[in-house]
């Protein structure tokens, strides 16, 4: 666990594994100490009855905005687990919390969301005008994880958000891809993204990390239907035919564990990014978390050292923020496997807790108007003075 942090009201964070939804969110809240709190953030596994759960905390809010959503695992106080409800609480003492929740994605407003996201900042600002603040301020976005609309939805808030960054994660159901939710006023809602402001009087910092690296082997979209995120041919031939030869695998092991350990990358303003598998269909085409084209070429990635990368990382974080309080982290369900595959779960679940990480495990990542696949992003909070 972390150690207390002195000068300030710390961030509070608990997690549960209670299976009844109202006692849960009762263990919750007593440890959150939630009528001291500016809001909450909370991740939960799909195994919960999301009704009852949505009803527990709607009768425990009283009016303090809760935001959240299911997840593929939870990143804790204690490190990586799965099966709880975890959350995090900012306290009012130098934190301020405000809400915008987007519904019904197929016929998204992109005007009518941008005047209100400019709204939000436009409040925060006043606020800390009155306050005679100086606040960072960052954009915690969560989104249904099989909306599909990820990457629009990333680039119009990024737009009309301006310098405030945003940064997020896909909501998950562990890996069985039928139902993903966000949380906002008493319910769990699909198709619907939410965007909650995080204003802080203390520094912030919104990050983005992974440990792929582009390897030599090279392939082209030949045939895709990019609204889908299918892909039907890679080099013109059969896509999960081909992928399974380049990257030596039969095509009856495909599943995520291979998708983990050969991300398909793609470059883009200098810079690699994962375009990761979802899953390899029967009609042997593959379905990706993130949209793809044709005429894409991607480059097979490898991976690189994990821990030396993690501990580079925070020590970064920390000298960027003057000594963490808490991590804000969306780490991608891949990296999970990726890790397990790799017998790091232990020492990667021991590090998170040790730097104070809480979080939970995505179907995807947003970092400013990007939407991304297989990182490890978040927003690290400092300890202010």
């Amino acid at each position: 666990m972390m150690p207390p942090v002195k000068g300030r009201e710390p961030i509070r964070v608990a997690s549960t594994r209670v299976d009844d939804p109202a006692a849960a969110v009762a263990e919750l809240f007593g440890r959150l100490c939630a009528p001291e709190l500016a809001g909450v953030l909370l991740f939960c596994s799909s195994r919960y009855p999301l009704d009852a759960l949505a009803r527990a905390l709607a009768a425990r809010s009283d009016g303090l905005p809760i935001v959240g959503c299911t997840s593929s695992g939870e990143i804790t106080p204690d490190g990586l687990d799965q099966g709880t409800i975890t959350a995090i609480g900012f306290p009012k003492e130098g934190f301020r919390l405000s809400v915008a929740c987007f519904e019904d994605l197929d016929r998204f407003d992109a005007a009518a969301a941008q005047s209100r996201v400019r709204a939000l900042v436009a409040d925060a600002n006043e606020w800390a005008r009155i306050a005679d603040a100086r606040p960072s301020h960052a954009a915690i976005f969560l989104v249904d994880g099989l909306s599909h609309r990820e990457e629009m939805l990333t680039l119009t808030l990024q737009d009309a958000l301006g310098e405030v960054p945003l940064i997020g994660g896909s909501s998950g159901d562990g890996l069985d891809f039928r139902e993903t939710f966000v949380f906002w006023e008493g319910s769990f809602r699909r198709d619907a993204a939410v965007v909650a402001l995080l204003s802080a009087e203390r520094p912030m910092r919104v990050f983005r990390a992974q440990h792929n690296v582009p390897g030599s082997t090279k392939m082209v979209i030949t045939a895709a239907d990019p609204v889908a995120r299918v892909v039907y041919e890679i080099n013109a031939e059969p896509a999960a035919a081909e992928y399974a030869r380049l990257v030596g695998a039969r095509l009856e092991d495909l599943g995520p564990a291979v998708f983990a350990a050969h991300p398909p990358m793609v470059r883009a303003g200098g810079e690699y990014y994962v375009r990761s598998i979802q899953t390899a269909n029967a009609d042997g085409s593959l379905t990706f978390y993130c949209a793809i084209d044709e005429g894409v070429v991607l480059t097979l990635g490898e991976g690189g050292d994990i821990m030396a990368g993690l501990h580079a990382l925070f020590d970064r974080l920390d000298g960027d923020v003057g000594g963490i309080d808490r991590v804000l982290g969306f780490d991608c369900v891949l990296n999970s496997i990726e890790i397990e595959q790799r017998q790091l779960r232990g020492p990667v679940s021991q590090l998170y807790a040790s730097r104070g990480v809480v979080g939970f495990n995505t179907y995807g990542e947003q970092y400013h108007a990007l939407h991304v696949n297989q990182t490890f992003s978040g927003l690290a909070i400092g300890r202010g003075c």
